[in-house]
């Protein structure tokens, strides 16, 4: 400031030189950079939260969640309701009313779901695994002779019977001794259910637990899809990719049974259905080829469907 100073008297006194100028403009252009470095480390400022923050600190990445915790899910990318239910052995219109959700078809990936009864013992689960409890907490479907659907937990929300649920009543797997001998009205046995095969034809494809979660039946366009035991509709409808028209059958608090690539669907949810009836016709809905995709799943995890059916 000293040098400013000395440049302004020179200049009230005596005409600048040329030298004069150049040490005023070298000495302007010092005081500029040495402004603008004191800019350049100044605070990032959060407005959001009135705090500072440095730049270092606004740049770093967030944090990943953790595990969820018992009981619940964390949605990932390309879940719908649809498919978090059938994974949980749960109603997708009771998950919706837990989570008091007003459309089941918004949820958000990393949202933390409830998969389980509010009030269920979730001491015995597993952290961030989706699978439903065995024992009590249940929620129970409506009885089999009747045709209307259960009630959903919260109010104002209409619920069918959870797809496939836990319950102190857990049947056990029991296969047949003699599995040569058994017959279409004697399938092998779980417990109190006998599982007939839904439709006749070749095998196009077995259950592994990876890539196939049941067994590929063929067959032409149009045949007849039977209900493996009796049970009732929970689902109807073609809102789980991959599976295209797709009937799922509750038969008691353990067992449930999936029908997937349909033409059409003869039965809607909340219809009871007995073992043998017409439920579909089959087709290649979501698929390359005419088939049938028929799952059998134990408290919602897939089994292998020809541990439970009788030699074709």
């Amino acid at each position: 400031m000293s040098m400013l100073r000395a440049m302004q008297r020179a200049r009230m006194n005596a005409p600048m030189t040329v030298t004069q100028r150049s040490v005023c403009v070298l000495a302007l252009s010092l005081l500029m950079t040495a402004c603008a470095s004191r800019l350049d480390q100044a605070p990032v400022v959060d407005r959001s939260g009135g705090g500072t923050l440095s730049t270092q600190a606004a740049q770093q990445p967030a944090v990943p969640l953790g595990p969820p915790p018992p009981g619940y899910y964390r949605v990932k990318p390309g879940d719908t309701l649809y498919r978090i239910a059938l994974e949980n052995g749960q109603n997708y219109r009771d998950i919706s009313a837990w989570n008091n959700l007003t459309n089941p078809n918004q949820i958000e990936v990393d949202q933390l779901l409830r998969v389980v009864p509010p009030g269920a013992n979730t001491a015995a689960l597993t952290p961030g695994v989706a699978t439903a409890p065995i024992g009590g907490g249940a929620v129970q479907s409506a009885p089999l002779n009747s045709a209307a659907p259960s009630t959903g937990a919260a109010a104002g929300v209409a619920a069918a019977p959870p797809i496939y649920g836990s319950g102190s009543n857990t049947a056990s797997l029991t296969p047949p001794a003699n599995a040569g001998a058994a017959s279409d009205s004697t399938a092998g046995a779980s417990g109190n259910v006998a599982f007939a095969w839904p439709v006749r034809g070749p095998l196009l494809g077995t259950f592994n637990d990876s890539t196939n979660k049941g067994v590929n039946i063929g067959g032409a366009s149009g045949d007849t899809v039977k209900a493996s035991a009796d049970g009732r509709v929970v689902y109807a409808g073609n809102g789980l990719r991959g599976y295209g028209n797709l009937i799922i059958i509750k038969h008691d608090a353990t067992y449930l049974t999936a029908y997937a690539h349909n033409r059409a669907l003869m039965v809607k949810e909340g219809d009871a259905v007995t073992k043998g009836q017409k439920i579909a016709e089959m087709g290649n809905s979501d698929a390359d080829r005419v088939m049938l995709h028929f799952e059998v799943r134990r408290q919602g995890k897939p089994v292998d469907p020809l541990k439970y059916l009788p030699p074709q």
